[in-house]
């Protein structure tokens, strides 16, 4: 998901997005959401949340993550 559609999406919640990075923007906007802000920890092996918004891009970031 691009930047600005997460900067949207905060936005819509009531949340100021300033000039966080992606990660940090995700984990406020799961935070306001009442869920853990696990977006690209190491959590995500582990994640069964199939449904989850930023699953794709989590799955994305780890992969980056241990790839270098």
């Amino acid at each position: 998901m691009l930047m600005q559609e997460i900067r949207e999406i905060a936005r819509q919640r009531g949340l100021k997005p300033g000039k966080r990075s992606k990660a940090d923007l995700i984990h406020l906007i799961q935070e306001d959401e009442g869920n853990t802000p696990c977006f690209a920890t190491a959590t995500v092996l582990e994640c069964g949340q199939e449904g989850c918004l930023w699953r794709e891009d989590c799955l994305a970031a780890e992969r980056k993550t241990h790839a270098a």
